[in-house]
């Protein structure tokens, strides 16, 4: 699954909030919410991040394989 835990890192380094994202750089408070509850978000909008961050995909978004995704490995 893809988490977020990047982003609110590189946001808190930038001095940056959800407030900073929805009235400076026009994100939608619906988009916001997703990103806060780890839900998928549109490449699209992981894109407007990094061009608002000037930085990778790395520092706003990582995939970390679930459990229930390990037992579906071949052994």
């Amino acid at each position: 699954m893809i988490v977020y835990d990047p982003l609110w890192a590189t946001m808190a380094k930038r001095g940056a909030t959800t407030y900073t994202l929805r009235v400076k750089y026009g994100l939608s408070h619906a988009t916001v919410q997703r990103l806060q509850a780890g839900q998928p978000v549109t490449t699209h909008t992981l894109d407007k991040l990094c061009q608002i961050f000037d930085c990778a995909l790395s520092d706003i978004a990582v995939y970390v394989r679930a459990e229930s995704d390990k037992q579906h490995l071949p052994k």
